[in-house]
């Protein structure tokens, strides 16, 4: 057994049933419309990091990141049609903040480069990748979703897209870059963004929600002016208001984090997010769960449903709304309150 990890396991359980976590941010005030629709008592959003291999291929986390990536991507293949099924089946949407090369069906190298449309990132190290040499695209086998399935994703995406719950497809980037100010001049951000929104196009999809890779929040401005309204963030686990970001754009808060913890039961777990559920109600926040469809398949037939379930349970006192329809619900407000005061 691993004692630091313990430790850490038994004080995050005890912050959580003291209160402590996640944080709840009582002060209101700090939105500046109602951002609870009518009729109801809280918000739950459920955003997914649809990513497959593209994640994990500079990861510091293994000494075989090539080998993680090429699993996390066969895994969320086995897991992403039996999340469907439990949306489908409790009517709760997700937003799925889709890496864009997962749009394609196949790619091809351009006179011996792979995507030379893309600029390329200096070399950089972060919290959780070290992309110290090569070319950012080594690993794209430049194939196609049959030969290399954890690469491209175009089925998965037209299986979300046509199920009887609305899904949101969101942006991931295209190839998943660390999108910090200041780590290049910005040219890099724009074209990977400029990329996904053209392929969106392709599929008759406009995209509205971002999500950073690695929470490596940056280039608020190019988001709100290629037409994004919102953003996730992860500052410590909170249960809070929207932030309305001077860029232009909604910043929605993280929560919690659906995955199976291997020190946790599974009954703790059910009654973990269910508690931060009722959390959210009793205090009137927005719930914001995220999660990475390459979980341990346990968690996606032991612990999901019952937190699904517990959601339509509940539907009369939390709605559960994808990033979209929620940035678009505050926009109405917020528009409304700029008239009133002009």
């Amino acid at each position: 057994m691993n004692l630091a990890r313990f430790a850490r396991s038994r004080m995050n359980m005890a912050l959580f049933w003291a209160g402590i976590r996640p944080k709840v941010f009582k002060n209101k005030d700090k939105c500046p419309v109602p951002f609870i629709p009518k009729g109801y008592r809280s918000v739950c959003l459920i955003s997914a990091d649809f990513e497959m291999a593209w994640a994990s291929r500079y990861t510091k986390s293994t000494k075989t990141p090539i080998q993680k990536a090429i699993n996390d991507g066969i895994q969320t293949r086995k897991n992403v049609p039996i999340i469907l099924d439990l949306c489908d089946a409790y009517n709760i949407p997700i937003t799925w903040a889709t890496v864009g090369h997962l749009f394609l069906e196949s790619c091809q190298q351009i006179n011996g480069v792979k995507h030379p449309e893309i600029p390329r990132l200096p070399y950089f190290e972060n919290n959780f990748w070290k992309f110290d040499k090569g070319d950012w695209f080594d690993y794209d086998p430049c194939t196609d979703f049959k030969t290399d399935p954890a690469w491209y994703a175009p089925d998965l995406i037209k299986d979300i897209l046509s199920r009887k719950t609305k899904h949101e497809l969101g942006c991931h980037t295209f190839s998943h870059v660390d999108c910090r100010d200041g780590i290049d001049d910005g040219s890099v951000f724009k074209s990977e963004i400029n990329r996904c929104r053209d392929i969106a196009q392709d599929w008759g999809l406009e995209l509205k929600s971002f999500v950073h890779p690695g929470h490596t929040i940056g280039n608020l401005d190019t988001l709100a002016k290629h037409g994004f309204t919102s953003i996730r963030t992860d500052y410590g686990d909170r249960l809070a208001p929207p932030t309305y970001r001077p860029e232009g754009v909604w910043e929605f808060h993280n929560t919690a984090i659906l995955d199976l913890r291997k020190d946790w039961s599974v009954e703790y777990h059910i009654s973990r997010y269910r508690r931060i559920i009722d959390r959210a109600i009793k205090h009137g926040m927005v719930c914001v769960l995220w999660f990475h469809p390459s979980f341990p398949t346990q968690f996606v037939k032991d612990v999901l449903p019952k937190v699904l379930s517990y959601l339509d349970e509940k539907r009369n006192s939390i709605i559960t709304m994808t990033h979209g329809e929620y940035s678009k619900h505050l926009d109405v407000n917020y528009s409304t309150l700029r008239s009133d005061v002009q």
